[in-house]
């Protein structure tokens, strides 16, 4: 829309923008279609959109093909968006983008999102989309200019410090362009600019504890102009020694360590052990035949190789909202890194049954200890990795103490949003979780 139109059209819905909503509406049309052009939308992408105003950037968004969910929490405007945009690809929801439930986005196969982020409430809404692992594969952010330095700050620079640290952990953020304020109608007092954030590979940094990344480097930066060892002393008693062995100055300032030391010092409070995996001695499991019944047992290497018919236990844990917990597997696993799976699961060893290796498994993965009930047996085949496999469930309102060398991520999950994600990726998940899935669903719809 033109500059007047624009004004018009506020009149006729009878809004008159809001500051502290964050209500500045883009009339360039050509910065619209650049913007847009960035994020590379097509018919095959799902696009979510915060702040869709009068429709600028999705218009031209629906124009490309895409389905479009937006959230605009302007009542007035989102009746006019709806009755603007008569389509079957767009829908419009009239709400808080913090309260939006973002795991429904795991139903699309590819989910992107725009947002002209409002100003008093940037640095919240990003980091609720960027939380790891998310189901969006790419954002288009329109931020204040100062908060978008922020996001691509280096070492040593006043901008650098902690939303660049826990931003850039799991993600790689370009600055694009400068956007004048003159482009917006009412013009902000400042500047802004449009980033772009696309996910990091999680194997292309060495991994760390996330709470603990995200603790100390609070910690660090809670008084820039104090030296980091004073700050994180609690942490890190012999914070001088540990300095040395990672080649720090040890009167360094938080500002001064880059990404890659933030995360070595981390593993230096809370290491993962990825050496339980990598190194510890090869497991012996039972070998059995098409019955079940036992023959011998094998190393876990011999097993595999041959796909010699063996046993597993998996176990769904549902809290009492009904929801399921997943847990991604750690980026160490042998078979199927990274893939979702259930809540836990693993190989039943020599010597158990498999009501001992559930219970096991859940206490190494989750650090539980609760009643289980046995749902199902599935029979070995190739779809289960050739093992035969038990199928348990359980019940629990606590927390859950992720494993770190088992699991990379975990997160509870409604399960018809679990049904959806199935359908439109299903190569996120082990294999033997979908058919365990089958046959829960089947025993429990």
């Amino acid at each position: 829309m033109k500059l007047s139109e624009i004004a018009a059209t506020l009149r006729a819905v009878g809004v008159s923008p809001v500051k502290s909503l964050g209500q500045n509406f883009l009339h360039d049309r050509n910065l619209a279609k650049w913007i847009v052009d960035q994020a590379n939308i097509g018919s095959k992408d799902f696009v979510i959109e915060i702040g869709p105003g009068l429709g600028a950037l999705t218009e031209l968004t629906l124009a490309n093909g895409a389905g479009v969910l937006a959230i605009e929490k302007d009542k007035r405007l989102a009746e006019y968006l709806r009755d603007r945009f008569r389509s079957s690809a767009l829908e419009i929801v009239h709400g808080d983008a913090m309260e939006f439930d973002a795991r429904m986005l795991y139903t699309k196969p590819t989910v992107k999102f725009l947002g002209n982020l409002p100003y008093y409430i940037s640095s919240q809404l990003l980091m609720k989309f960027l939380e790891y692992p998310s189901p969006i594969s790419l954002w288009l952010f329109m931020l204040q200019k100062e908060l978008a330095k922020r996001l691509v700050a280096a070492p040593t620079t006043s901008d650098y410090g902690v939303l660049t640290l826990l931003v850039q952990l799991q993600h790689r953020v370009e600055y694009l362009r400068k956007v004048p304020s003159s482009v917006f109608l009412p013009k902000p007092e400042v500047d802004s600019a449009l980033v772009r954030i696309s996910e990091r590979d999680p194997r292309e940094l060495p991994t760390c504890d996330r709470k603990a990344f995200q603790k100390l480097v609070r910690r660090g930066f809670s008084q820039r102009r104090k030296q980091l060892g004073k700050l994180i002393r609690e942490e890190l008693p012999d914070w001088e020694d540990k300095a040395v062995e990672l080649g720090l100055n040890t009167r360094a300032r938080a500002e001064e360590l880059s990404l890659e030391q933030w995360i070595a010092l981390t593993n230096r409070i809370a290491p993962i052990h990825a050496e339980v995996i990598n190194d510890a001695p090869e497991e012996q499991f039972p070998v059995v035949d098409e019955e079940d019944r036992l023959k011998g047992s094998a190393l876990r290497s011999k097993v595999h190789a041959n796909n010699f018919l063996h046993r597993a236990v998996h176990i769904l844990i549902f809290n009492p909202a009904g929801e399921v917990f997943l847990q991604m597997r750690s980026r160490w696993k042998d078979r199927h890194p990274l893939a979702w799976d259930s809540s836990a699961a693993g190989h039943v060893n020599a010597g158990e049954d498999y009501d001992q290796a559930a219970s096991r498994e859940l206490r190494e993965e989750l650090g539980v200890d609760i009643p289980l009930v046995r749902v199902a047996k599935l029979p070995a085949s190739e779809r289960t990795g050739y093992e035969f496999i038990c199928l348990y469930r359980g019940s629990h309102a606590g927390e859950l103490r992720l494993n770190p060398s088992e699991i990379e991520a975990g997160r509870f999950f409604p399960p018809t949003i679990i049904d959806g994600w199935m359908t439109a990726r299903p190569r996120d998940f082990a294999p033997g979780l979908v058919e365990c899935w089958k046959i829960g669903r089947e025993k429990n719809p």
